[in-house]
């Protein structure tokens, strides 16, 4: 595993921390002061912390390290978490998410808005509380800090000895502005000897060294004692410990912080030093002191700690210490490279000892593993392809095999239970909950409200809905569009709502569930609502539609979803350029899903999106149609009928209804409507589908025949071919043919009146 893959896991499981750390605060937010739900969040940004100070990620280092400080007072209930001491720690979780993504895609963060925050979170450790205005604006930029100091070098430095002929080497660490620290600060001596436990959970001796510098001004000495010879040496265990001197005015709680999670590995001893030396120690013990440049721990940062103590031990003694120093995953690698230069059985031992650190830790994890997203894929259409071989072998045999009974057709409706079985599991793997994508709503709305200066709560419901992967992958743009509309026109301001006798707060809440195979998704706001009036001038002064077009109140508020229609009153950083609300229906649409909107003057609006599951698979109907074989969704069909002439009613020059249990039901002709042929045809000749669509009520979808159901693979028309409207996709049959899968919601669309391509386009129906 190279560095660049080591890397990768790291900002895979920033990504996990950074979901804690959000979920956690909205928590908070919401009134939970439970302390597990503070020790995750504390969690969370010491986990990025540490692992970004492996990897010499400094700025977001730095910035952890303030955050981590602010929420320790939480912890320590030095501090109560209000709701305008909260909103400035979810401000900082999104600058900590941005460091993070810059940190592993190279891009650059806004330094003024994180220096604002660093001042804002140093300001809340010390007691100082913000004010809600002051919480409310954007911080002011500062003049720009100056340069942080250069690495030290690896190369030895010399340094001044002490009567007892040791080597102590001061190290100041200042993460914000390198300000020199008062000499006449408060001493402690500390004793740290770890044992093989703290290595063995992915625990890191010199990270928590890293830790402790930030507190003050340190010395160090290694202590190699009990480190064995060669042959006696356990590459499991643990032999080096540290006698360290700080000076700090902190305080002996901040230092056994810093111990906090390995405190039940370790022997550790705190007490102040009476002459700012370490104590217990005489020129007989053969004490190591290690310059430790505790700013690098980079790749090469094992490597360059074990440089600076072999010149003063053996070669065995400096393998055990890249060893112990390797157990994060960062150093690891940077000690087995030093150890295949050494090419020395020290070397050796030194690798074992890593490898072993490294196996215990992932036992300890929980059992799952991670796998990279194409293997997935890849699988996937290996199962789709298994799919459709197996419906081939059924077909054949059924066209040479009258009996029914044979071995043959045994054996294939066994393999037909397996390969379901067999898809079904594979997609359980790709599916996830929709959880990543609803927080990522969190962010979006925070900084909406600051910008409009609104007051807007974002409550989700459904969270753990799960939903194929690549669907919830998709669903980003289209969810961020819709939160910024209903955020900038649906939520009106405080000053309105009040006049309205509202709560000042809006509400926008998003939520998730299963319905009939199918994913809905609800993005309602309990805003103005939508003023048809307003939209309905605005098309027809864009030309959109007629001054004298009859329009339902559902058809004016799809209108919203034209190429090109705003109804804001200027340009802004948020909206007005008429882009947003179209470029939603059409990634829904290329989901096979499709967006509704209901919506009520004076009391919000409600966007209903309604997706398939996965986009792999689906149950359908196999159908004929005008000689063209076609398949329906299962998930759309209520029921199947044979019509009877008596059933049949009809109205208008091309209209029918069907009578269904004394109730009336528009009938459709699919040949009619997808143009497969000139005339309608006889309904009492054929088979009505009753099928649901979203928004468009109930219809009896006319066809000529039922061939069967079967499970089908999707494949995309449009990526292959072109899109062709009425037409979701394809597939392919057990007979090697290509079937067509109907776009239900389209064809019941078409058959109030408009158009395909219309319908398709202007969405001026549902």
């Amino acid at each position: 595993m190279d560095m660049n893959e080591i890397k990768e896991i790291f900002f895979q499981e920033c990504e996990e921390q950074l979901a804690e750390l959000e979920s956690g605060l909205l928590k908070m937010n919401d009134g939970d002061r439970d302390p597990e739900t503070v020790n995750a969040v504390f969690r969370a940004v010491h986990s990025i912390k540490g692992g970004a100070g492996a990897f010499g990620l400094d700025d977001l280092v730095a910035f952890a390290h303030v955050f981590e400080t602010t929420l320790d007072c939480v912890r320590s209930n030095k501090l109560e978490p209000n709701q305008d001491v909260l909103k400035v720690m979810l401000k900082s979780a999104d600058v900590l998410a941005d460091l993070t993504n810059a940190a592993r895609d190279g891009g650059s963060v806004d330094e003024s808005r994180s220096r604002g925050l660093v001042k804002e979170l140093e300001a809340l450790a010390h007691g100082e509380l913000p004010s809600p205005s002051a919480v409310s604006e954007a911080p002011a930029p500062k003049p720009a800090a100056k340069a942080a100091p250069a690495p030290v070098a690896a190369a030895p430095v010399p340094v001044p000895t002490d009567d007892s002929g040791f080597q102590p080497i001061p190290f100041s660490f200042d993460d914000f502005g390198g300000e020199e620290k008062p000499i006449d600060l408060p001493a402690y001596e500390i004793i740290f000897k770890p044992r093989f436990e703290l290595y063995s959970k992915g625990n890191d001796a010199t990270l928590l060294l890293r830790d402790l510098s930030r507190l003050g001004e340190m010395s160090i000495y290694c202590n190699a004692d009990a480190l064995p010879g060669l042959e006696e040496l356990d590459p499991e265990g643990a032999y080096l410990f540290w006698n360290i001197t700080i000076k700090t005015d902190k305080g002996e709680d901040a230092i056994r912080s810093v111990f906090e999670f390995a405190e039940w590995d370790c022997d550790l001893t705190v007490k102040p030093a009476e002459d700012g030396r370490p104590g217990e120690t005489n020129e007989e013990l053969p004490m190591i002191p290690v310059p430790f440049d505790l700013s690098i721990l980079d790749e090469g940062g094992a490597s360059e700690v074990r440089a600076a103590t072999e010149t003063r031990v053996s070669d065995t003694a400096a393998a055990v210490a890249a060893a112990e120093s390797a157990t994060n995953i960062t150093q690891m690698a940077a000690a087995a490279a030093r150890v295949e230069k050494k090419e020395s059985a020290a070397a050796a031992a030194a690798a074992a000892a890593s490898a072993a650190a490294q196996n215990n830790a992932a036992a300890g994890a929980g059992q799952t593993i991670r796998v990279d997203l194409d293997r997935v894929d890849r699988l996937i259409n290996l199962v789709g392809e298994l799919v459709i071989n197996q419906a081939m072998l059924s077909q054949s045999v059924i066209e040479n095999d009258t009996t029914g009974t044979s071995s043959i057709n045994m054996g294939l409706e066994e393999l037909q239970q397996l390969t379901r079985e067999i898809q079904d599991s594979v997609m359980a793997i790709r599916a996830q909950p929709v959880k990543p994508v609803f927080q990522r709503m969190s962010r979006i709305v925070r900084e909406i409200a600051d910008m409009t200066g609104k007051s807007i709560r974002l409550i989700t419901e459904g969270e753990n809905t799960e939903v194929d992967k690549t669907v919830i992958d998709k669903l980003a743009e289209p969810l961020t569009h819709m939160i910024r509309n209903a955020v900038d026109h649906g939520i009106e301001t405080p000053e309105k709502r009040a006049a309205a006798g509202k709560n000042t707060e809006g509400t926008v809440r998003l939520t998730a569930k299963h319905r009939s195979g199918r994913i809905l998704i609800e993005l309602a706001d309990d805003g103005a609502g939508i003023n048809r009036e307003k939209v309905r001038q605005k098309a027809i002064t864009n030309e959109l539609i007629s001054p004298d077009a009859n329009l339902s109140d559902e058809e004016i508020d799809n209108l919203i979803f034209l190429p090109g229609f705003s109804t804001a009153d200027k340009i802004s950083d948020i909206s007005g350029r008429g882009v947003g609300m179209d470029v939603v229906k059409r990634s829904i649409q290329a989901l096979g899903g499709r967006i509704n909107i209901t919506s009520r003057p004076g009391q919000g609006s409600v966007f209903t999106m309604s997706l398939p599951l996965t986009l792999a698979v689906l149950d359908g109907m196999v159908v004929t149609v005008a000689g063209q074989t076609l398949v329906v969704p299962l998930t759309a069909i209520v029921e199947t009928l044979q019509p009877e002439a008596a059933a049949i009613h009809s109205f208008g020059a091309n209209h029918r209804l069907i009578s269904i249990r004394n109730s009336f039901c528009p009938l459709v002709d699919v040949g009619r409507i997808l143009n497969f042929r000139a005339t309608q045809a006889n309904p009492v000749e054929g088979v009505a589908l009753l099928v649901e669509s979203e928004g468009g009520g109930q219809r009896a979808l006319m066809v000529d025949a039922i061939q069967g159901q079967r499970q089908v693979v999707i494949k995309s028309l449009e990526a292959n071919y072109t899109h062709v409207p009425g037409i979701a996709a394809a597939t392919i049959l057990g007979d090697g043919r290509v079937a067509l899968i109907l776009d239900v919601d389209a064809v019941v669309g078409a058959s109030r009146g408009q158009s395909l391509k219309a319908e398709m386009s202007l969405a001026a129906v549902g």
